[in-house]
């Protein structure tokens, strides 16, 4: 695991916290996330590419894996985490 930040998920009115865990491995180049995810949250390569750019660095070209859990709580929505 090459990074790991917090983040937040709703369940209901209750803020259920998210680790963010992200690993760089060799190999083809890819993005991928894992966990239970919406197709809206598995389609977030384009924002994730971008704002890596925006913020000045490179984007590697690795194979990049997201890990979001608990794996137990679904990630629905593009406002899944907060």
């Amino acid at each position: 695991m090459i990074a790991k930040t917090y983040a937040c998920s709703l369940l209901g009115i209750d803020a259920i916290l998210v680790e963010v865990e992200v690993d760089l491995a060799s190999g083809l180049p890819g993005f991928a996330t894992v966990d239970l995810l919406d197709n809206i949250v598995k389609e977030t390569k384009g924002r994730v590419k971008a704002a890596i750019q925006k913020s000045g660095y490179p984007f590697p070209f690795e194979r990049i894996t997201v890990n979001l859990p608990p794996a137990a709580l679904k990630k629905e929505g593009s406002d899944s985490t907060c």
